[in-house]
């Protein structure tokens, strides 16, 4: 579901579009993935990305690492859009990640929504969920705001 924010919403730029988003992929591991942006709420960004060769390892279940990569883009771009970009940037400081449930084959879905949304630093709760909403991974990024080099 695609979905326009309300000016109350936590992001810098209060007209920011879902179609934003699409711009933010071309030539990163998103894009190699195959990670495709869902959703943008009000307080939230939704993130999917299919299990297929890409993203599964040996034993082809849903590799550990990929579920970080998806949560690790949900929480840095959400950081991005919660910051001035013309004074910031914003760079991943801490992941951690506890893979409760594996995947096999579809889509894993991320949201990342803020627990702290602070000068210098930021901290998301990111969780994963299956095409049939069981939870794969829960993930915390912390992530460093750092002043723009002019």
């Amino acid at each position: 579901m695609k979905s326009t924010p309300a000016p109350n919403a936590i992001w810098f730029n209060k007209s920011v579009k879902f179609e934003d988003l699409q711009d933010l992929s071309p030539g990163t591991m998103g894009e190699y993935l195959g990670m495709e942006w869902t959703e943008l709420g009000d307080d939230y960004i939704k993130i999917k990305m299919p299990v297929n060769e890409r993203t599964k390892q040996p034993y082809g279940l849903l590799h550990g690492g990929a579920s970080c990569a998806l949560a690790e883009s949900a929480g840095s771009i959400a950081s991005s859009l919660v910051i001035d970009p013309h004074k910031f940037i914003c760079v991943g400081l801490e992941i951690n990640a506890n893979h409760v449930r594996s995947a096999r084959q579809g889509w894993v879905v991320a949201t990342a929504t803020p627990l702290h949304l602070g000068r210098n630093t930021h901290v998301w709760d990111i969780k994963i969920h299956d095409e049939l909403s069981k939870l794969i991974c829960i993930s915390r990024l912390t992530v460093a705001i750092l002043d723009k080099a002019f």
